[in-house]
């Protein structure tokens, strides 16, 4: 605005709250100062001037900053020079330093000498989150520390810490004829009706982690540590960081939470629907819901994505939208709701400074609150609420249903509904729910989970009779069911994100092996809850700063659960999208590759940095890792090993520069091996990778590490040729960029050494024969090792890679294109590898060990490898097979020539 236009803004608002604010009118009589500073320079100056008052006995002081800074606020607000944001911003600064001071003052008039320790104070509820109001109260948890609360000699402790926190409230709280600071609210405290105002830190603690209730949890997403002994507080908020943010997924909170706002409807039912005397905070669709609804989103995720976990509603908001836990249009429906009745309340309360929610009954009242606001008439400000408060409110009611299907207990009346969701035959499906029913699982002992379980049971198995095979869904559910330890958040997840009842039931008709996973950890369908999941993983080097992040300031074995969960989550949700036909497998397994190579570099870090802890460094040397095989070419299945061949760079002279002291061989031989630990060891988030070093020079007989100048020596003047054949898939994957450059260099040097032909073919053949004989074909559909098979593919790659120099990559979709284009292998041959490594992909999830695919889960593999049914999928095998076979023929024929 213009200078002349923003006086004018100004003058009007003045004279709105003149006109309609007995309050506002009052200060503006005790402060004309302010009124004239505001109308010249604008609400931030007139704020800024009151919050400097400085003459007079402290709650003289503070009571004169109060009213100065609620009229500067104020007009602020009505001429539109403070947004929300920066309105309950100013009021919520200046409680913070009004109660600090309260702090400083109490402890000094029994202590004057002391300085203020020992005692915080946490900001709950809007002063928590900086979003005080006009006429808030201010949620405090008063907390001291009985080591260090400054005391007379002769006091005790505790009684001490409660005389000082009953000193804090009055210098707040006493109306004398300059009026008050702030109205306290202790209530928040745990036990208010038994507990003292002034809890000892560790008592705390321990209520927190062990008995809290949870409407506790979202109390605490808005606590801060505000005033007094501020790292007290931080280190009480720290310790109970578990208790908030629950890793889970705990879509119990809904539930909870809607019970809690149903009890608030009740009793506050006069002012549950919009018109006169609606309640802009308890009323359906009001500040509350949205408060509550943006709270659950938040202990929904909280735990983990820190992302989300803002204190400001506002904040919130746009947290949720960009990590995709609430889409655009809901998050802008909600912060227009939300700042629209928040400005209201505010006019409600500029009126008389009272602490109300309550638009006016009397339509002259309420026409004054819209005149406020600069409306006509209290009709007006109906219509301009009535529309965002039935929004918010739909959107929290759609959080879950208010009544929810139970199963009946009655076997024919059961029957009837089980046919009605699906099922032409329900006798199954009944057995199956009288043994989940009789209590003899583990996972379904306690009244939350059989209510949790009851709950998402109809859903789930309507999704069950829908898919494919119910019978073998319903038996692996069994399976699942009874290997539970507890499985409620599981139930919950289920029973509130329906779509995703359809992809377990997928996951039961067709994947044993993710099946088996979830038995062992039901948290990882949790990681299918947002759409993110089913995103391809970022290179590996993002996965592992990701994985970094979890891992920072854990003790080490913690930090190996952490990648486990993290680790394991990506690769089963990268298995339901196979099942789900949601990906090529093809770009699958590249993810899969992706997810390990970071899970590496992850793991490599940490182990290195403990391993440095006690044994130092290795000037001038680091350790390289080579990932080969499948590994090595960016293409690993479910059930893949990690190929893996450690290399240092270090010369044979020296010693580490640690406590303990280790010589070149033996410092990277035993860092190799705690990688290679940490890759592979189960812990009590389970297993991660195998990993295989048989590739390395000499194979297990030699050591697990060499140093590059003896890997090229090796390789140069002794490798078989199937190591040099092994080598056409390596890369480096671990190590300095320079180091992994110096590698590259080497390997591509080694494999464009001239070679016989006839000798490489030869050579290729009878070590495919000797694999046949120790590791034969499995069956007709063995795509790896049956003749015509990949292996075979592999083989006759590598030895025109080798022969001619043409193709070098680890890829072989690549080197086969590259080859290709040199005439070197018939063009259809690449389409031939596709077909194959997608059956195979496939295949090691759906049909692992002796497990029989049923015609549906062969459906499945048909379509996902781009045919119409399984019957043209064989088809195509069988042509993709003898372009193949007719392939590695040719290199037999050459190496009998």
């Amino acid at each position: 605005m213009t200078g002349d236009s923003s006086i004018s803004a100004r003058e009007d608002a003045l004279r709105r709250a003149c006109d309609h604010s007995p309050f506002l009118y009052s200060l503006t009589r005790a402060h004309p100062d302010l009124v004239e500073l505001f109308v010249d320079s604008g609400a931030a100056a007139a704020a800024d001037a009151a919050m400097a008052v400085s003459d007079g006995e402290l709650m003289q002081v503070l009571r004169a900053k109060r009213s100065g800074l609620a009229l500067a606020v104020a007009l602020g607000d009505l001429a539109g020079e403070l947004p929300l944001e920066q309105v309950t911003r100013r009021l919520s600064d200046f409680a913070d330093r009004a109660i600090d001071e309260a702090v400083t003052a109490a402890i000094r008039e029994r202590a004057p000498d002391a300085d203020p320790t020992g005692f915080a104070v946490i900001a709950m509820g809007k002063l928590g989150s900086h979003e005080l109001n006009y006429s808030s109260d201010v949620d405090l948890l008063l907390l001291f520390d009985p080591g260090s609360l400054p005391r007379r000699a002769r006091d005790d402790v505790g009684e001490a810490a409660v005389r000082i926190a009953r000193r804090i409230v009055e210098i707040l709280q006493k109306r004398t004829e300059h009026g008050y600071v702030e109205r306290v609210d202790l209530r928040l405290r745990p036990s208010p009706e038994v507990t003292p105002i002034a809890l000892p830190i560790d008592a705390a603690i321990s209520h927190y982690e062990s008995s809290a209730l949870p409407w506790e949890r979202a109390a605490f997403i808005r606590a801060r540590a505000a005033a007094g002994d501020v790292a007290l507080g931080e280190r009480f908020l720290n310790a109970i960081q578990p208790f908030v943010w629950r890793r889970s997924l705990d879509f119990g909170v809904i539930d909870e939470v809607r019970q809690i706002s149903a009890r608030i409807r009740d009793h506050f039912a006069q002012g549950a629907h919009i018109g006169p005397g609606y309640d802009l905070k308890r009323g359906r669709g009001g500040i509350r819901e949205i408060e509550f609804f943006v709270q659950i989103q938040q202990m929904i995720h909280g735990g983990r994505n820190a992302s989300v976990r803002e204190a400001a509603t506002l904040d919130a908001i746009v947290a949720l939208v960009q990590a995709g836990h609430l889409d655009d249009e809901t998050g802008r429906k909600l912060a227009a709701a939300y700042r629209l009745l928040r400005t209201v309340e505010h006019r409600v309360q500029m009126v008389a400074d009272a602490q109300t929610h309550l638009l006016p009954r009397e339509p002259a009242a309420l026409d004054n609150v819209a005149q406020l606001d600069g409306m006509e008439s209290g009709e007006d400000l109906l219509r301009r609420l009535r529309p965002h408060i039935g929004l918010a409110g739909e959107i929290f009611d759609g959080l879950g249903p208010d009544s929810q299907q139970r199963l009946s207990n009655d076997p024919d009346i059961l029957a009837s509904e089980l046919q009605g969701l699906g099922f032409a035959d329900p006798e199954a499906a009944i057995r199956h729910i009288a043994a989940w029913r009789s209590g003899k699982a583990r996972a379904l002992r306690s009244p939350p989970a059989q209510q949790a379980f009851e709950a998402m049971l109809p859903g789930l198995l309507q999704a069950i009779a829908a898919g494919a095979d119910p019978d073998r869904a319903l038996n692996r559910l069994s399976d699942i069911v009874e290997r539970l330890s507890s499985g409620v958040n599981l139930f919950r997840l289920l029973e509130a994100r329906p779509a995703l009842a359809g992809l377990l039931a997928k996951v039961l008709a067709h994947a044993p092996t993710l099946a088996d996973q979830l038995a062992r950890r039901p948290e990882l369908f949790e990681g299918l809850f947002d759409a993110s999941c089913f995103a391809m993983p970022p290179p590996a080097i993002e996965i592992a700063a990701t994985l970094k992040q979890a891992m920072d300031g854990q003790p080490y074995d913690v930090a190996l659960d952490r990648v486990r969960r993290a680790v394991n989550e990506r690769r089963f949700a990268l298995g339901v999208q196979l099942i789900d036909r949601h990906r090529d497998p093809l770009e699958v397994t590249e993810g899969y590759a992706r997810v390990a190579e970071g899970a590496l570099l992850a793991l490599a870090r940490a182990a290195t940095t403990e391993f440095v802890a006690a044994h130092g460094e290795i000037e001038g040397g680091e350790l390289v890792a080579l990932g080969l095989g499948r590994f090595g070419g960016h293409s690993l299945t479910h059930a893949s090993d990690l190929d893996i061949v450690y290399l240092h760079t270090a010369s044979q002279a020296g010693l580490s520069g640690g406590r303990k002291p280790l010589g070149p061989n033996d410092y990277f031989n035993r860092l190799a091996s705690r990688i290679t630990s940490a890759l592979s060891v189960p812990t009590a988030a389970g297993p991660l990778y195998d990993v295989d070093t048989r590739l390395r020079p000499e194979g297990a007989k030699g050591m697990l590490v060499v140093s590059l100048d003896a890997f090229e020596r090796y390789q140069r003047e002794e490798a078989w040729t199937w190591e040099h054949m092994a080598l056409c898939r390596a890369r480096p994957v671990l190590g300095s960029t320079e180091a992994q450059a110096r590698t590259a260099e080497l390997i591509e040097s080694i494999l464009r050494l001239p070679r016989d032909r006839g000798r490489i073919a030869g050579d290729a053949v009878r070590m495919r024969a000797e694999m046949e004989r120790h590791k034969p074909a499995l069956g007709a559909l063995d795509v790896k090792l049956g003749q015509g098979g990949l292996v075979d593919l592999e083989f006759a790659v590598q030895v025109l890679q080798l022969t001619t120099h043409i193709g070098l990559d680890t890829r072989l979709e690549v080197a086969l294109e590259a080859l290709a284009a040199e005439s070197l292998v018939p063009a259809n041959i690449v389409d031939a590898l596709k077909l194959l490594s997608r059956m195979l992909v496939m295949m090691r999830l759906v049909a692992p060990g002796d497990v029989k695919p049923t015609a549906e889960t062969w459906q499945l593999v048909a379509e996902a490898c781009g045919a119409a049914n399984w019957d043209e999928l064989l088809a195509e095998h069988d042509a993709a097979r003898q372009s193949i076979a007719a392939l590695w023929n040719g290199i037999k024929e050459e190496a009998s020539a």
